[in-house]
């Protein structure tokens, strides 16, 4: 469905200040996927985020996309975000960037609903509005009473719930998760990751999910791709996966990290 193809990004190329990072990225991610990607800080996990969702065009490399809708497979490298952002989903760390807090919760939701619905145009009624609160009681937050507050009122479990429900209503073809429960408490950082299972298997939703807690790594997914300075160093899925333990992960993450390394000074 996804398919990177010698994907490179160098930034300030030429200078000093020369930093590739990401180099000779190959991937290919299938329908149905569920991709979580580990790796230290700096590895290239958020920069490889965005150039999938098209805000960084890369300096190397193609990206392939095939959108279930049509089977087509089109070049899509030089394809700006707000295009990628019809069939591309992403929620971020930072629960306050997934939804306007100054505007209403129902608003919110017709925003959402408005997205991939070119020249559609999307009135506000009372239908709509119980649509909304059938979606909202998924989350068990009693949101679905609360149409009319402002979202900025809600705690950032709340709006990264509401986020998490609003991404997965347009039923975008891949969802880009990046570190989403990592600013949350644990209590709301769990209800999160639940209701991220519950949607993604409900919907068949294809998804990666960039996660610094290795626990979550292990247990969410069917794959999982390791990342070191701007490359995958690790890829395992399926029963391979399934037998990892967090000992066996990180000694492989030692591993594979000192022979890459030693090859990037040779």
């Amino acid at each position: 469905m996804l398919e990177l193809q010698n994907i490179g990004i160098t930034f300030n190329a030429h200078t000093p200040d020369e930093n590739t990072a990401l180099s000779g990225i190959n991937l290919k991610i299938n329908r149905g996927d569920f991709v979580t990607v580990i790796g230290s800080n700096g590895a290239g996990k958020s920069t490889l985020y965005n150039v999938i969702a098209g805000t960084l065009k890369p300096t190397a490399g193609k990206i392939l996309f095939d959108r279930e809708e049509n089977g087509n497979v089109r070049d899509i490298t030089g394809e700006s975000e707000y295009k990628r952002a019809r069939f591309i989903g992403r929620i971020f760390q930072n629960p306050l960037l997934g939804t306007a807090g100054k505007m209403k919760l129902e608003d919110n939701m017709v925003i959402c609903s408005k997205k991939g619905n070119k020249g559609l145009r999307i009135s506000l009624n009372n239908k709509l509005r119980e649509t909304f609160k059938t979606r909202l009681k998924e989350l068990n937050m009693g949101l679905e009473n609360r149409l009319n507050d402002n979202v900025e009122q809600f705690s950032g479990g709340q709006r990264q719930a509401l986020t998490l429900l609003m991404a997965v209503m347009s039923k975008p073809d891949l969802l880009l998760l990046d570190e989403h429960t990592a600013a949350l408490d644990p209590s709301n950082a769990d209800l999160v990751m639940q209701l991220t299972l519950k949607f993604t298997r409900e919907l068949g939703l294809t998804t990666m999910m960039v996660t610094h807690n290795m626990q979550h790594a292990l247990d969410y997914g069917n794959r999982l791709i390791m990342m070191h300075k701007g490359n995958i160093i690790l890829d395992v899925a399926g029963e391979e996966k399934k037998k990892l333990t967090m000992d066996s992960l990180i000694e492989q993450f030692r591993k594979i990290r000192a022979a890459n390394d030693n090859l990037i000074l040779q």
